[in-house]
């Protein structure tokens, strides 16, 4: 995996992925998840959904950076991200932490490249700008793939532990299981990292999208600890 991807995939770098929970916090609201033994089953079913949407471009992005694409493509693979994501709460919380991953990664990756892209397209979806990062970083899909698929799940575990004081050994150790799924979903997203935009599959999560909106309306009645 290239030092690029996994500087992404760090909790530390400073994209804004702390302040999202991927809708555990909306499950954990409904007592959807109570233990650690609740976790499996959710963070297997993002992985295979919301994950694996990202993990697709992501990987075409990371292919498109490498190509010296046109904008019109960045513009494409944007839009085409946007009409796979339904849920209107998904979509802000996608570009509101792809506009702090590139800000971040314009101190850390300057390129030509990048100002294309955000030029095009100044708060792009979180994957497609990841994307992009691990290309111009020298990178490959598979590589852009596996950052934003592992934080498909990392992120939410991470909020689990914060929510309900879940132990963190237990917590990370369902994260490893998950090892053999995750490297499914990239090679997978890595496959039809060449293809045409508009071809790119589109695994949906509706129960996440429902989630999200949901949490969305309740943020702005209650406090909640995270935004997304």
């Amino acid at each position: 995996m290239d030092v690029s991807a996994l500087i992404l995939a760090d909790s530390r770098f400073p994209g804004g992925g702390h302040v999202h929970s991927g809708g555990l916090e909306e499950a954990v609201c409904r007592g959807l998840i109570k233990s650690e033994r609740d976790l499996p089953g959710f963070l297997f079913g993002r992985l295979r959904t919301a994950g694996a949407l990202a993990a697709t471009f992501a990987a075409a992005s990371a292919h498109a950076a490498t190509r010296g694409v046109h904008s019109g493509h960045w513009r494409q693979l944007d839009q085409e991200l946007d009409a796979r994501t339904p849920s209107v709460a998904q979509r802000e919380a996608s570009r509101a932490q792809g506009r702090g991953t590139a800000r971040a990664g314009r101190v850390a990756w300057p390129s030509p490249v990048l100002d294309e892209l955000l030029g095009v397209t100044p708060r792009p979806h979180h994957a497609v700008i990841c994307g992009a990062l691990v290309g111009i970083g020298g990178g490959i899909p598979s590589d852009a793939a596996m950052a934003v698929a592992y934080l498909a799940v990392s992120g939410p575990a991470s909020a689990a532990v914060r929510l309900l004081g879940l132990d963190p050994f237990a917590v990370n150790a369902v994260v490893a299981r998950l090892s053999g799924a995750l490297r499914e979903v990239c090679a997978e997203a890595a496959a039809s990292a060449g293809a045409d935009p508009a071809d790119l599959p589109a695994p949906a999560s509706p129960a996440l999208d429902l989630f999200a909106e949901e949490h969305a309306r309740h943020h702005q009645e209650e406090v909640r600890l995270f935004a997304g």
